[in-house]
């Protein structure tokens, strides 16, 4: 079976009548992830569809504007990541560890709660051509990094400790955010702003669109 057969069917457990297919992203010089085809949903979700969507979400299906926007950033500055062990937390797709992958990183670990969120990065690097090491609990890792990235994970308040713990892990922490507009947690501080779509499009607010850049250092 083929990474998009195993990937459609791993969302049909869910969404009977979702498809998951190759995309190529907007802006990123190529690169490619195996999301949701932009044809779904063909009318309203069944009962029993919203309730497992809602049980079970399944973010990989999706390129959110964050990622995409942190992606772009990776691949238009390369130095940010080139060179460095790179940690990616709450990795979704896997867009922001395939574009620092691709963008020279030493090497990365992309990191996410849902096994399934790893077998989508798994065959998105693949898809790619980079190499990825995957990780399902951040607590369970014991190395250190030399950057912690993170896109659209501070949507839930009950997060924020993360920013601090990111910190003990990695001397650098970036994280892109378009639901927080002003986070307020030092050391983080606003670095930059852009304009970014959710893919396949779900139709957001113009204010999910604007991607804000957050950096953390170390304090010495």
């Amino acid at each position: 079976m083929s990474p998009q057969d195993e990937l459609t069917a791993e969302i049909r457990r869910t969404l009977p009548r979702a498809c998951i297919a190759p995309a190529t992203l907007p802006d990123c010089g190529g690169l490619q992830l195996y999301l949701l085809t932009d044809d779904f949903p063909q009318g309203p979700l069944a009962p029993e569809e919203m309730a497992a969507a809602l049980h079970e979400p399944a973010y990989w299906i999706f390129c959110w504007a964050s990622g995409l926007a942190l992606a772009r950033r990776l691949l238009r500055e390369p130095a940010l990541v080139r060179g460095r062990k790179v940690l990616d937390f709450g990795t979704g797709s896997g867009v922001v560890a395939c574009a620092a992958a691709l963008a020279g990183a030493r090497e990365v670990v992309a990191c996410d709660i849902d096994p399934a969120s790893l077998r989508a990065t798994a065959a998105n690097a693949a898809l790619n051509g980079v190499s990825v090491r995957l990780a399902g609990d951040f607590f369970a890792l014991t190395e250190d990094f030399d950057l912690v990235l993170a896109a659209d994970v501070l949507y839930d308040r009950a997060n924020h400790p993360f920013l601090a713990a990111f910190l003990a892990r990695a001397p650098e922490v970036l994280v892109a955010d378009s639901r927080v507009r002003n986070l307020s947690v030092p050391p983080y501080a606003l670095i930059g702003e852009e304009t970014a779509e959710t893919l396949p499009d779900l139709n957001e607010f113009d204010e999910f669109r604007s991607v804000r850049f957050y950096q953390g250092r170390r304090r010495a």
